[in-house]
């Protein structure tokens, strides 16, 4: 490869590099206001502010609020498939890596389990957002479905997982990694029966 070509190659190297973080950077500025204002505090003006650029670049990565909305939910659900699927393919317990998944909802996890569960609320009335919102729940069906073939089994899981994170961020008490282990198994038993 030519010097010339190098150096070209580099520079779009570069570029690419830099949209990819400004990218990173507007969808972290778009998380940070759905924790603390909800989703409805999104707009390609507060983000701007809140990622300290300006409006206009931010709709040159984002052309649409939906398009800022589904990258920013995006985000939070690709780590959670990718822990899912850690559990799916490991050899231990992966009913009990959900459970414990479930209770950083109260700990850690606290603040992007809050603002997943927002933007797949918010997926009822902005379509756009809808196949992304699912993720979790196809994710979960797919843990669950390494446990069982009962289609009831699978959909009791998600159900109470959906319902488990739900009631673990509305409560300021920690969360039971053991307790909802023993929610998750007794639901797959039951069914069995």
């Amino acid at each position: 490869m030519s010097r010339k070509m190098a150096a070209e190659h580099n520079t779009v190297d570069r570029r690419k590099l830099r949209g990819q973080r400004r990218r990173a950077q507007i969808i972290e500025a778009t998380l940070a206001i759905v924790r603390r204002d909800g989703a409805t505090g999104v707009t390609h003006r507060t983000v701007a502010k809140e990622a300290g650029i300006t409006t206009s670049l931010t709709l040159y990565y984002f052309a649409t609020l939906d398009d800022l909305l589904v990258a920013a939910l995006t985000s939070v659900t690709d780590e959670y498939t990718h822990r899912i699927r850690r559990l799916i393919e490991s050899e231990d317990d992966p009913l009990d890596g959900l459970a414990h998944l479930i209770a950083e909802s109260a700990g850690p996890g606290r603040e992007r389990a809050l603002a997943e569960r927002e933007l797949s609320t918010l997926a009822a009335r902005r379509p756009a957002l809808r196949p992304v919102a699912r993720r979790w729940r196809e994710n979960v069906a797919e843990l669950a479905r390494a446990q069982t073939d009962d289609p009831d089994a699978i959909e009791a899981v998600v159900a109470l997982s959906d319902g488990l994170c739900t009631a673990i961020l509305l409560n300021d008490d920690e969360a039971d990694p053991n307790h909802i282990r023993a929610v998750l198994s007794k639901a797959l038993r039951q069914t069995r029966q």
